[in-house]
């Protein structure tokens, strides 16, 4: 089961579904029922609208008959809420493969300059560098770390994705798809921290208390600890922990001071 790492993509492109939401009518109806005044003839726009308000009432298989034929009719954003729900088993039978076949045809089309259509794609590429990282088992969709590499760097350097910037630096921190590299890691990973992504700081800190680098990098673990999103917890605190055992007393008390001065820039 693949979810989907991408949660500040995903939220830049719900924050445009959200602008898109605000001009509906409240008036409740079933999906192309005739009070709804949408029918499966209606444009994709007006399709799309539908299901989002659809979804946000709970009612998920109105949702998803509006996204299909919306997306039927080319409407990118229909297309992304349908690979999203496959992906995440939400309101349809979970469906990896299918996730897959979608976010790759929202990436084959492409995107414009400036483009409404920009968080769409950005998220497909970084679905579809999951997807390639990880396979699909019993489908046709193999490991293919080189092409997972590849799509992370396109979202990360083309749109600049702190999700996108993170996940490549770990690869290449590893070496996972090609050749590591400490020094393109670090750069990477400064980006992502720098657009407010707390686990490429921790991470950035555990390569520079390695390098000696102490006090400092004790001190980013600890901050992007306490900013950090519920899923990274476990391995950061692992991180953490494991560094501050390591560290001595004087270096400790150190991290402390610079800890609290890292809070006052983030906050």
């Amino acid at each position: 089961m693949y979810k989907s790492e991408s949660l500040s993509i995903k939220c830049l492109a719900l924050g445009l579904c959200l602008s898109l939401g605000n001009g509906l009518s409240a008036t409740k109806a079933y999906a192309f029922d005739p009070a709804s005044g949408v029918s499966k003839e209606s444009g994709p726009f007006d399709l799309f609208k539908f299901g989002f308000f659809s979804y946000k009432e709970g009612r998920k298989e109105d949702a998803v008959e509006a996204y299909r034929y919306a997306a039927e009719k080319g409407h990118t954003g229909s297309r992304w809420a349908l690979a999203n729900m496959y992906a995440d088993g939400d309101g349809v039978a979970e469906n990896d493969l299918e996730a897959f076949k979608i976010y790759s045809a929202i990436a084959n089309q492409g995107v414009e300059p400036g483009s409404d259509d920009t968080g769409f794609f950005a998220n497909a590429l970084i679905a579809l560098a999951g997807y390639y990282r990880r396979g699909i088992p019993d489908s046709p969709v193999k490991i293919d770390l080189a092409q997972a590499r590849q799509l992370y760097f396109q979202a990360a350097s083309t749109f600049g994705v702190p999700d996108a910037q993170f996940e490549l630096a770990r690869m290449i921190l590893t070496g996972e798809g090609g050749a590591a590299n400490v020094h393109q890691a670090k750069k990477w990973l400064n980006r992502a921290q720098k657009n407010g992504h707390a686990g490429a700081m921790g991470l950035l800190g555990n390569v520079i208390f390695q390098e000696g680098q102490t006090a400092r990098g004790l001190a980013m673990m600890t901050t992007a600890l306490d900013n950090c999103a519920p899923s990274d917890r476990g391995w950061l605190e692992e991180m953490q922990e494991q560094a501050f055992s390591l560290a001595s007393e004087k270096d400790r008390r150190a991290a402390v001071t610079m800890t609290q001065q890292m809070k006052q820039g983030v906050n």
